[in-house]
């Protein structure tokens, strides 16, 4: 599916306005939510959702609603103003999220005001972000997030355990989050992991042993740095939204409406990926490798000092939630500019390095390999992965966000 950028006068002018209030208000989300609250990636991914929910939807009505609203067209004046709409519902959401950062949000929405003129349109600015706040709010309501949920945990071959180095429960909570779109998000699966006595099993495993390594001799600096650029907790994608908004000179409507389904297309994915986690909770290379003497397969051997590049995530492993996470993106990506090559890049601390794409498909297979090179994934979870982020996110964007039809 391919959705038309078709920019009307307004949207056009919008485009002489700066800075972009929408990247500007993603950035003070990404402080309040990863820098100051550490929420983790996935955690992350439902409140970067709700304030880009209501930012759309506040920046959409104010601009006549030429798109479905998410959740609310707020009634609005001719005149209202744009920036003060982002500011307000970007704020009051989190500020909702995170009470604890009120100063610091409350100094970012003044700076904000203060650079609006004083009068009727910044006042309707205002109420229209109040309002989308408000739906967005209201909506999640009791969703089930940071529940008590844990992780199934066993102690045969196969089956997931808690991993080093600090062996956490996290993250299960969000197989039961009530989506934002589709209605079911448990209708997509994956196949079952490979049986442990198959060739495929021991072919996945021996990859992810010989490259996955931490002292790995085989695999290249490249494979050694894509590894820790994409699994930077900073997460490249979020610098690579802001990029492609800017290079591709999107308007505020345009940018507002790619973060909402990017990020709300992307919670719903995962929630499907941890469903799954759920159901197979198979265990990580990090405890398969070194238990691989009990898995009855004679193509595996046991390796009991291995540890992997990367700290492996506290969940389980089945499918690979960041292949399901940036399948999402990119399958947003493409939808949205209607084409796969579009150049982008994006640092990384973690790595200290920029990397840069040719396409969103260039991307994503990158990032299926490097689950694998960071020895945190199998190449099964990370395929699997991919294509369940990338189904589910077909159905949230055939769904949501679409030209109204007057």
């Amino acid at each position: 599916m391919t959705v038309a950028l078709t920019p009307t006068a307004a949207h056009a002018a919008d485009r002489t306005t700066t800075p972009n209030a929408v990247i500007q208000w993603n950035i003070h989300a990404q402080t309040a939510i990863f820098e100051t609250a550490r929420q983790s990636p996935t955690a992350g991914t439902r409140s970067f959702a709700m304030v880009h929910g209501a930012v759309y939807d506040a920046v959409n009505a104010i601009a006549g609603a030429p798109y479905d609203p998410y959740l609310t067209a707020p009634p609005t004046r001719r005149g209202d103003s744009v920036p003060a709409a982002v500011a307000t519902a970007a704020h009051r959401v989190l500020l909702k999220l995170f009470p604890a950062q009120e100063t610091t949000l409350r100094a970012q929405y003044d700076a904000a005001l203060a650079a609006i003129p004083d009068g009727s349109a910044e006042r309707g600015g205002i109420a229209v972000g109040e309002a989308a706040a408000a739906a967005m709010i209201a909506a999640r309501e009791g969703d089930g997030a940071f529940s008590d949920a844990t992780w199934p945990v066993g102690d045969q071959p196969g089956q997931w355990r808690p991993t080093p180095p600090q062996f956490l429960q996290v993250g299960a909570w969000f197989a039961t989050l009530r989506p934002f779109v589709v209605e079911n998000p448990h209708a997509w699966t994956v196949p079952a992991p490979p049986k442990l006595t198959s060739r495929a099993w021991a072919r996945d495993l021996n990859e992810v042993k010989a490259v996955g390594e931490a002292g790995s001799t085989v695999r290249t600096a490249d494979q050694t740095e894509a590894a820790t650029w994409w699994d930077d907790p900073r997460m490249v994608e979020w610098e690579i939204k802001r990029g492609l908004a800017t290079s591709q000179r999107l308007s505020t409507l345009q940018t507002a409406r790619l973060f909402a389904m990017a990020e709300i297309a992307a919670a719903d994915a995962l929630i499907s990926c941890y469903g799954e986690k759920k159901r197979w909770a198979f265990w990580r290379p990090v405890t398969a490798i070194p238990l691989a003497d009990t898995d009855g397969n004679p193509a595996t051997s046991a390796d009991p000092d291995w540890l992997p590049l990367r700290t492996t995530a506290p969940s389980a492993e089945y499918p690979s939630g960041h292949a399901c996470f940036t399948s999402s993106l990119m399958t947003t990506f493409r939808t949205f500019f209607g084409r796969d090559r579009v150049p982008f890049s994006a640092y990384s601390p973690d790595s200290g390095t920029t990397r840069h794409y040719t396409s969103f498909a260039a991307a994503t297979a990158e990032l299926e390999e490097a689950r694998i090179w960071a020895g945190v994934h199998y190449r099964f979870a990370t395929t699997h992965g991919t294509k369940l982020g990338t189904a589910v996110t077909k159905q949230v964007l055939r769904e949501s966000f679409q030209p109204r039809r007057h």
